[in-house]
């Protein structure tokens, strides 16, 4: 529980995240966090993450090209100008909330920034070791506990346990995107060299996990619902993240049976895109 501040005691704590947490503009806006964005490369050109590269654009790109774009971390100088911005709208501390550092080096950028910024404010950096909309939900945990007046200390605080509580289950309609990406990790020894399978992942230990493989899609997507079925009570947000399956209306009627809340609707962007493809569906949350 974060304590209440009152106005005079003047603290603003402001948030950053990166553009891999996947969370709708709305949403964005809504909580006041910034988003510094990471750059995709398609061959020789670089395009910034939904700057220049909106989603629609990339997905288009990605499937009917074909070279598979690259991802690159943010300079250090992206979240200083994010620093800067912040401490001359008011910030009083800075808490940011990195992609895992087992498949980004952002976080080294946003680490070596905080150590050269010098307006004077408190800066902390979260490796929160999660990605799309796991480290969303956690930029508004700490986002909220920031609005009802938490110290930076507090805030990252929050920030830190709502990492620990984050939990991803999805499935990709192909493995080619992660083969070709080096980003099965922990899902190799699922594929056993049938890639047409279909496989359930987490994130487990900031990388890709195998969590488990079924022989249809069919199966794979009852499997996430059963996944929510399963875990309800102890789901305190729930986030659907998906790169535009034909199967989403359906899928969230299902997930309407057995879940009460409404979820947030958190469509791949361009980071983890470039290594799931499109077709993938999944839910993450945080548990109570």
């Amino acid at each position: 529980m974060v304590q209440a501040h009152s106005a005079l005691d003047g603290e603003m704590i402001r948030i950053v995240t990166d553009s891999s947490c996947d969370l709708p503009d709305d949403v964005i806006a809504r909580h006041r966090i910034e988003v510094v964005p990471l750059t995709i490369r398609f061959g020789e050109e670089e395009l910034v993450d939904r700057e220049e590269l909106s989603g629609d654009e990339f997905w288009r790109r990605l499937t009917t090209g074909h070279a598979l774009p690259e991802t690159a971390a943010p300079s250090v100088g992206r979240f200083q100008q994010a620093f800067t911005r912040m401490v001359s709208a008011g910030a009083d501390g800075i808490v940011v909330l990195c992609i895992s550092s087992k498949i980004s080096a952002t976080i080294q950028s946003a680490t070596l920034a905080a150590e050269q910024f010098t307006a004077g404010v408190p800066l902390r950096v979260i490796d929160t070791g999660l990605v799309s909309g796991a480290l969303g939900l956690a930029a508004i945990e700490a986002a909220e506990a920031a609005a009802a007046g938490g110290t930076v200390d507090e805030v990252e605080a929050v920030g830190r346990a709502a990492c620990d509580r984050a939990r991803i289950f999805a499935t990709p309609d192909t493995l080619e995107y992660l083969r070709r990406g080096g980003r099965v990790g922990g899902a190799a020894a699922l594929i056993g060299g049938l890639l047409d399978v279909k496989v359930l992942i987490g994130f487990e230990d900031g990388k890709v996990a195998g969590i488990g493989r079924v022989r249809s899609r069919k199966r794979a997507l009852a499997a996430v619902i059963d996944h929510v079925q399963e875990n309800a009570a102890s789901i305190a947000h729930l986030a659907v993240v998906h790169s535009n399956p034909t199967e989403l209306p359906e899928f969230l009627q299902n997930l309407a049976q057995v879940y009460e809340g409404e979820p947030m609707l958190c469509r791949f962007g361009s980071v983890v895109g470039t290594h799931i493809g499109p077709g993938a569906i999944g839910v993450t949350y945080l548990v109570s």
